[in-house]
């Protein structure tokens, strides 16, 4: 008799566990959108002069992103996300302070850009630091969507720096420097 009864029990609290679970699952029934970093904006270097490392003043590099998002019924899909930049002062430096940018976009999978905002990040360099890195909170992404059949994975976050259209064209000419102190 004790034995069934434990049974019945352990019976009882598992099926308690996988209802807790379906109701988690159905919490946030669809995707999150994905989020990437375009190519031609995924790193700058500023430089003060030719294209060689002696000449260079600021650098940067998005170097991760992750994305978390959560959906209340029919409204838009709520977001959050964050992203790891380093930061990088040259021997062309003119201060140990230096305000760099990056934006985040909202698209259509693959489509046109639905939002765009840019942010502004001011950056400290210590006396003997070359190199500041930070993870960037961004507390409210909206994904609008037109009802609750509407997944994230119609949806694109797109993550990069503000770069110069000479800074994008070398970016997209995979062209390299090798920083020996680093």
């Amino acid at each position: 008799m004790k034995k069934e009864l434990v049974l019945a029990l352990c019976a009882a609290v598992a099926l308690a566990g996988c209802s807790s679970t379906k109701e988690k699952r159905e919490a946030n029934p669809g995707l999150c959108p994905n989020i990437v970093v375009l190519d031609d904006a995924a790193r700058l270097i500023d430089f003060a002069g030719d294209e060689t490392v002696e000449n260079v003043a600021w650098s940067a590099e998005i170097r991760d992103v992750t994305l978390s998002c959560r959906y209340y019924g029919e409204q838009p899909i709520d977001a959050s996300a964050t992203i790891s930049i380093a930061f990088g002062k040259g021997p062309k430096a003119d201060s140990n302070a230096h305000d760099f940018a990056y934006w985040v976009a909202v698209t259509r999978a693959n489509r046109e850009v639905i939002e765009k905002k840019e942010f502004l990040v001011p950056v400290k360099f210590g006396d003997d630091s070359k190199v500041e890195s930070i993870n960037h909170e961004i507390e409210k992404i909206i994904i609008p969507r037109k009802d609750d059949t509407i997944s994230g994975s119609n949806f694109e976050v797109v993550v990069g720096l503000v770069v110069t259209p000479k800074q994008a064209i070398f970016n997209r000419a995979g062209k390299s420097l090798k920083f020996p102190d680093l």
